[in-house]
């Protein structure tokens, strides 16, 4: 509650601050539309593999995230497991399922550096863009999976009043109030806030209580000014904060979600991003500045068992600061160019304690130390005691970019160039301080005796720097058919990149084996072997082709392409009784695929959408010391996903309402392998979904479901500490939606 005050009062601000700008303006200044988006490409012309959802896509599918988006894009794979903080992307055989993500983010061109951050719910979304393949020339580090641009609502192209209420199953609540307004013809502002709980869908056996709900609120403020005849300013202020449960995780030898400890994660977000655009008759220069803090906290029952196992607690605060400055002409001639400068500062402040409890100690601690020195038994002093880990991870990172387009005739060649550094460092203490007794037997008796007290002083400090140097090139080539309607085909060659790292959760591990070693039994970790992961680069290999009719009754889009990675960055689980998940490099993996989607308006008011999406991703190289998995497919990637959709419109045009719109869809992902080995999997499955919406003359009614069919499946599956579990997908669920327009 306090911090959604701060967003209030936040917000307050900007609206004074932009009635200031509007009062010192001019009454009459007339301006020609000035764009702030698509600085760098447009995406509709663009020689790659895309999808564009537009406004009235989002409202008619209740689209607020990029979760929801991934149903009707093919190849890209978001699971709805865990919490907000758990945004794993999937796409073409590329992903992460923590640290650097594989796809890139935009929203109003300020890119989301931290994907902890990617999973929010946005108002006013108007289009949502996928670019599916490496973006690395225009965007770099981490776009290696893709890109995607979100663009919300322009105060110059609507004013009024936007209003939304929605209660749907697992007793869930949304509810939006957003103000667009033009103060003058050259300045404008709008103001949104958003508000939302959920109650839950998942029971814990354990309490007796649902364990997946949330409560969020937030707040955005959007300013543009058109400052003069060729100079244009946007800037948008977004906060904010959420508290949640999650983390609804079966263990499969039961069948039931019974954890005995707390869960749950907490989130607050502050981003600011200013986008200041000159133009000339020769070309223009924009500059995209931006400022982003979140201050989040994850805490888990680690092990998800009702027993007093161990608890992790995740706890950062991390600041960055980026600027983008971009060049490009503005000719209408063969030659084409663009120039650019992109540089960030990150600093990440973390804490990230796992505390031991008295089963844990018991089962990891003391049993193996009992099992290996019997007549010496050792019990500790305490029944709970926490490995504590403190870090500070500063980042830096420049790059310098480059990108020409030559026509030729009905040929257009494009080579793009960037040479991306960064550098990071990370300041580490690792700490323990505990003890345990040694007992002894009494001569010719099984009565124990206390023999020693054994102090534990564990104090681990050191610091870490690593650095990359990537240059990344792309390579593209279209022509365009000289037909009624639009149609090109393309062939590509692009280098993605995604950043090398710490992988900070294993101190706890590193400290557990350290405590083990002083007990003569445990493994012996070098640090910076075990903290440390290199960088994942690939080059994607792609053909494809689009085509729309003179009057875009049919959009169709197609490819292939072939991925070579090298270094691919998997989180896995270490074997036996660790407390830490690490993040690894798998030697070499290959993936190829196709794409092909298409809208298809049938009748004036029936509209036919469908996707279909196939990856065939497998390791190359990936020995872990263990078992040779060459050949085996890559986990968590489906190798199939499909979206059939149809919208009917029927109008009435009654004094009261004015269209009946029929909605219909079928969403399908599968088969996902779970592990390594292939031993796991989810199967193909499909859920079917569906809305029948109301539009009255200011206002809409929309009744809707999803997974109507009750389809029993999963997002999510792991092994921790020798045991397997799971989450299910969410159940059958309906709902009502309210929007005002006034």
């Amino acid at each position: 509650m306090k911090r959604g005050v701060i967003i209030l009062i936040l917000l307050i601000g900007v609206f004074k601050q932009a009635m200031a700008i509007g009062d010192a303006m001019p009454d009459t200044i007339m301006l020609e539309e000035i764009s702030v988006s698509a600085i760098k490409q447009d995406v509709s012309n663009a020689e790659t593999s895309s999808t564009i959802i537009t406004r009235k896509q989002l409202e008619r599918n209740r689209i607020a995230t990029i979760k929801a988006a991934s149903d009707f894009i093919p190849n890209f794979y978001i699971p709805d497991y865990g919490s907000r903080i758990t945004s794993s992307i999937y796409v073409r055989g590329i992903g992460a399922r923590m640290d650097n993500p594989s796809v890139g983010m935009n929203v109003d061109n300020v890119p989301i550096m931290n994907k902890d951050a990617y999973d929010f719910d946005l108002v006013d979304i108007v289009k949502i863009e996928m670019l599916r393949g490496p973006q690395s020339s225009l965007y770099g580090r981490n776009t290696m999976g893709g890109l995607i641009n979100i663009t919300t609502l322009s105060p110059m192209k609507w004013q009024g009043w936007r209003l939304m209420a929605e209660y749907g199953s697992g007793n869930s609540w949304k509810g939006s109030a957003s103000w667009y307004h033009k103060f003058r013809d050259n300045v404008a502002l709008s103001l949104s806030a958003y508000y939302s709980s959920v109650g839950g869908f998942y029971h814990n056996s354990y309490n007796n209580e649902k364990c997946d709900w949330e409560n969020q609120i937030s707040g955005r403020a959007k300013l543009e000014w058109r400052i003069a005849d060729n100079v244009v300013l946007q800037n948008v202020f977004a906060a904010s904060d959420s508290k949640q449960g999650g983390y609804p995780y079966e263990y499969v030898k039961t069948g039931e979600i019974a954890y005995n400890d707390t869960c749950f994660y907490k989130r607050f977000t502050l981003n600011d991003g200013l986008t200041l655009r000159w133009f000339s008759d020769k070309f223009s220069l924009s500059s995209i500045s931006s400022v982003q803090y979140i201050d989040d906290n994850m805490t888990l029952d680690q092990d998800f068992l009702p027993l007093e196992y161990f608890t992790l607690t995740q706890a950062k605060k991390e600041l960055v600061l980026t600027e983008d400055i971009v060049v490009k002409g503005n000719s209408t001639g063969k030659y084409n160019w663009l120039v650019g400068v992109f540089g960030f500062y990150k600093n990440l402040d973390m804490i990230a304690p796992v505390t031991f409890k008295d089963y844990g100690i018991a089962q990891l601690i003391e049993k193996h130390r009992n099992e290996a020195n019997p007549h010496y038994p050792i019990e500790w002093i305490t029944r709970e005691f926490p490995l504590n880990s403190e870090f500070r991870n500063n980042t830096y990172g420049l790059a310098l970019y480059h990108q020409s387009s030559l026509n030729v005739g009905r040929w257009n060649f494009k080579l793009g160039l960037r040479f991306d550094y960064e550098y990071a460092t990370l300041d580490y203490h690792s700490y323990c301080n505990t003890g345990y007794n040694v007992y002894q037997y009494l001569s010719d008796s099984a009565e124990l005796q206390l023999y020693k007290y054994v102090p534990i002083e564990i104090s681990e400090k050191g610091k870490l720097d690593n650095s990359f140097f990537e240059v990344l090139p792309k390579i593209c080539a279209s022509y365009n058919f000289d037909i009624v309607g639009n149609a090109n085909i393309y062939v590509s060659a692009t280098k993605g990149y995604k950043a090398g790292g710490f992988n900070t959760q294993m101190f706890s591990d590193f400290l557990q084996q350290s405590l083990m070693g002083m007990m003569g039994i445990g493994a012996d970790y070098d640090v910076e072997d075990i903290i440390t992961y290199e960088p994942e680069e690939s080059w994607n290999y792609e053909i494809g082709a689009h085509y729309s009719t003179q009057d875009n009754k049919i959009i169709a889009d197609a490819s292939l392409f072939y991925i070579d990675c090298r270094n691919q960055q998997m989180t896995v689980f270490p074997d036996g009784t660790t407390t830490g998940r690490i993040m690894t490099n798998a030697g070499k993996t290959r993936s190829f695929g196709m794409e092909a989607s298409v809208k298809y308006s049938i009748l004036s008011n029936l509209l036919l959408n469908l996707s279909y999406g196939y990856t065939n991703a497998k390791f190359v190289e990936f020995d872990n010391g263990k078992e040779n998995f060459a050949g085996n497919y890559l986990p968590y990637v489906p190798q199939h996903t499909a979206f059939a959709g149809m919208t009917y419109n029927m109008a009435v045009n009654t004094n009261w309402l004015k269209e009946v719109v029929f909605d219909v869809n079928v969403r399908g992902v599968g088969k996902i392998f779970w592990d390594e080995a292939n031993k796991n999997i989810q199967n193909f499955y499909a859920l079917l979904g569906g809305s029948l919406t109301l539009d009255f003359d200011i206002c809409s009614l929309q009744l809707w479901g999803r997974n109507i069919t009750n389809t029993n499946y999963s997002t999510f599956y792991f092994v921790s500490i020798g045991n397997e579990f799971l989450q299910r997908g969410k159940p059958v669920t309906f709902g009502a939606t309210l929007r005002f327009n006034i």
